[in-house]
């Protein structure tokens, strides 16, 4: 990987396997809990926190056990709609109504936020001391990688969890983001390095890349930003895992048009060797809308953006960044954007990160614009006195190699991760006139805590 070796050995590595597996869920999932089980999301994650692969048979048993537990949705809740209101402030009436501090307890229409599935439009309402969410909306069930999604969709529910997650760290998130990756020790890139040096012959494939993998060692989970032990960490560290995945081949893409990136690797390139490549997902959103007041706020754009540039590997086995990126992982960047807005709707885990950033947008714009002080609403559940769930927090992970043969060459893969900077969206705006009768029609509200 780091060293081209000759004409003995045509191994024109681009980048060497280093980012790999993370974890999504261990024995909670949206709010179901199911004893001391710890795989979900195509995920199994221990309680010494390493990441691995569960059998397909626990997976799909997982599934129907979440599917049977659910409550029954009643009415207009289990319909789609483009429009679904929630009120903040009824739905912390809602929560105590249920004597809720642990959100396990309480009932699954209030877990899964009426069944949101993203949000578009936050209203300010000092006529009814509220702040109200808007957005498309549908019943819910259980996919086969656990996610909680719309019957009709298929796209994932926003979770009362990952809000109370968004809204506590609202503050924090202009300082720090809310940022995970996984990524291979100093250590291991060296004894890597040495590895190679002494090949002279890659040999059995399958074999050689078990001493790679030996070489590099378990590779460090890092989240920060939100607590790791959170459901809002996980789906970060979830969709890094799944982006990887499909980066290194090790699974086939759910769409159409999304090659891996060791296929779009030139099979000649050989001047790389210590180049690493690496993506991040990040939000995308144009700026927001909002009306001459400040009452209506608009999220627009798909929310979900794969970016990437090379990191140049040095002797010590640390990494620099350069600024600059390849034309091949470029390319495949581009085309996970093009394509995400699709992959999320056949892959929940990709639909869940975009939910968790649109939720963080949502807490850093409360924050950023005082809308709690503006709208005359004090939100104790949801800000400071409700217990989230706790999850085994992902520390570590194996590595695991993929590679492809190009010729006489062989291309062996990648690193990535997630960063959210949610005051960075917040901090962008147009103002449009449009939106003052689009909150007149919201604040026609029925006598529940969300209303169609």
């Amino acid at each position: 990987m780091f060293r081209y070796l000759g004409p003995r050995w045509k191994w024109a590595v681009g980048v060497v396997a280093v980012g790999l597996a993370l974890g999504l869920i261990d024995p909670l999932h949206a709010g179901v809990v199911l004893g001391s089980r710890a795989a979900v999301g195509g995920v199994w994650i221990d309680v010494d926190g390493i990441v691995s692969t569960p059998r397909i048979e626990v997976q799909r048993e997982l599934q129907i056990a979440r599917q049977k537990a659910l409550d029954e949705i009643a009415g207009d809740l289990d319909r789609p709609t483009e429009l679904r209101k929630v009120s903040l402030r009824r739905l912390e009436e809602a929560i105590q109504k249920h004597g809720g501090s642990q959100v396990d307890s309480l009932p699954d229409e209030v877990k899964y936020m009426a069944g949101l599935q993203r949000v578009r439009y936050v209203f300010v309402c000092p006529e009814e001391r509220d702040i109200v969410l808007a957005g498309p909306a549908d019943g819910w069930q259980i996919d086969a990688l656990g996610s909680v999604v719309g019957k009709t969709t298929g796209r994932p529910v926003l979770l009362l969890d990952d809000l109370v997650v968004a809204l506590r760290s609202g503050r924090t998130s202009a300082q720090t983001g809310m940022t995970c990756s996984i990524d291979p020790t100093a250590e291991g890139i060296k004894q890597l390095r040495s590895l190679t040096r002494q090949l002279r012959t890659i040999g059995n494939p399958q074999e050689t890349l078990a001493m790679i993998e030996a070489a590099l060692g378990p590779q460090m989970v890092s989240i920060s930003g939100v607590p790791a032990s959170t459901h809002f960490a996980r789906v970060m560290v979830a969709a890094d895992f799944r982006m990887k995945r499909l980066a290194m081949n090790l699974e086939q893409p759910p769409i159409a048009g999304l090659p891996n990136y060791l296929s779009l690797v030139p099979a000649t390139r050989t001047g790389m060797q210590n180049m690493l490549p690496r993506w991040w997902l990040a939000p995308q959103y144009e700026p927001l809308l909002t009306d001459p007041d400040g009452l209506s706020w608009e999220l627009r754009g798909q929310g979900v953006q794969c970016l990437t540039e090379e990191e140049f590997v040095q002797q010590d086995g640390t990494r620099q960044a350069t600024g600059r990126a390849g034309a091949a992982a470029t390319k495949w960047a581009n085309n996970m954007t093009a394509r995400f807005d699709e992959l999320a709707a056949k892959d929940s885990v990709f639909g869940q990160l975009r939910n968790v950033m649109d939720l963080a947008v949502v807490a850093a714009l409360i924050e950023k614009e005082d809308l709690r002080s503006r709208a005359g609403v004090d939100l104790p559940y949801l800000t400071h006195d409700g217990t989230v769930m706790q999850f085994c927090e992902p520390t570590r992970v194996n590595s695991q190699t993929s590679f492809l043969k190009k010729g006489q060459n062989w291309v062996i893969s990648a690193s990535g991760g997630v960063q959210i900077y949610p005051w960075e969206i917040a901090d962008k705006r147009a103002t449009a006139e449009s939106l003052v009768p689009v909150r007149a029609e919201a604040l026609r509200q029925g006598p529940g805590w969300w209303w169609n």
